[in-house]
């Protein structure tokens, strides 16, 4: 499985985020194929160093070329598009294998 992981900073302002996510964000990301999970988390507390991210949202597809192909499509690429709209604050991402122990 491969993992597609999002971190947000916080935004300027939170409730515009939410709503485009919500409304917006959140149907395009659904609809990417392929796509096995979706699950996106809050209220995060460091360990080591610095972890203040708004949200953090996680999608994991079965293998590298599952990903690419539903990034790679229409979908895909509206998808891509939409981040500017509500996370002009910033948002770090990362792509990489899970294996279960």
């Amino acid at each position: 499985m491969v993992r597609f992981l999002v971190l947000y900073d916080t935004p300027a302002d939170p409730e515009a985020f939410e709503r485009h996510y919500r409304e917006i964000h959140i149907p395009l990301v659904k609809q990417l194929p392929g796509l096995r999970r979706y699950t996106i988390s809050r209220n995060h507390r460091g360990v080591r160093g610095d972890a203040s991210y708004y949200m953090i949202a996680e999608l994991d597809w079965d293998d590298m070329n599952a990903l690419r192909e539903a990034f790679a499509s229409e979908i895909g690429q509206a998808t891509a598009a939409d981040v500017p709209n509500f996370a002009p604050a910033g948002v770090r991402s990362l792509v990489y294998e899970v294996e279960d122990l």
